[in-house]
């Protein structure tokens, strides 16, 4: 799936303004917390919401880094719903926000708007399986190279190529998106140094992406799951 087909066109955005409220976040700001009463959809429409799940000992998992175009937030779409996770704006960034009240009458003015809005929350949803996925049948290695295929493709400027680099708030976000501990992430990142895929620099990090991703991912994916399903069948 494209990174394009995972967002609002500018022009959808701008259609979405009419019906949504708008707000801005200061870098570190929690949007809501897990928990919460949820309510309606938000959009971002700058900067970028990561969405974290705490575990014990202080560790946290992150199912999804939302950027500009993308939306969150969709289980506020069912009356009586909680939120599921923690939403944090890493940087400054802005919002719409879609009520079930709001959506409503989106639905019934802009038919086609509200279609592009289930696509989109179909698509969110899709990425969120595949996240899964990869947590049960990729090694940590896998799942870190395909996080920053992921951090990759979403730049601004297009340099899908050129290695990622991350300062030490982008590390520590990165082993959250991994699902693993810094210090099995850390294991894999100095494997890859030696190999001339990754660089150190005192805590920065610069990685380079692996090339055909999603699809040598998903031949990841495919082996792993035949490996398992041939251990069940002995």
């Amino acid at each position: 799936m494209g990174n394009e087909e995972m967002r609002f066109s500018p022009e959808e955005r701008q259609s979405l303004a009419a019906y949504a409220a708008s707000a801005r976040w200061p870098a570190g700001f929690t949007v809501y917390q897990r928990g919460a009463a949820a309510d309606g959809v938000f959009v971002v429409l700058s900067g970028h919401v990561v969405l974290r799940t705490r575990l014990k000992g202080g560790r946290a998992f992150v199912p999804a880094v939302v950027r500009v175009g993308e939306l969150f937030g969709t289980e506020g779409l069912t009356a009586g719903a909680l939120y599921h996770t923690d939403a944090r704006a890493d940087a400054e960034s802005q919002t719409l926000h879609l009520g079930r009240l709001r959506l409503q009458t989106l639905l019934r003015e802009r038919p086609d708007l509200g279609l592009s809005l289930l696509a989109q929350i179909g698509r969110a949803n899709a990425a969120l399986l595949d996240r899964l996925r990869e947590l049960a049948a990729l090694s940590v290695e896998q799942r870190l190279l395909a996080a920053v295929s992921r951090a990759a493709t979403a730049r601004a400027d297009g340099g899908a190529d050129a290695p990622v680099v991350f300062d030490a708030a982008g590390y520590r976000l990165l082993c959250e998106m991994v699902g693993a501990t810094r210090e099995s992430v850390s294991l894999v990142v100095n494997r890859l140094v030696a190999e001339g895929v990754a660089a150190r620099d005192g805590s920065t990090v610069s990685i380079h992406p692996p090339r055909s991703f999603p699809a040598s991912a998903e031949r990841l994916l495919g082996h792993a799951l035949a490996g398992s399903e041939e251990q069940v069948a002995s």
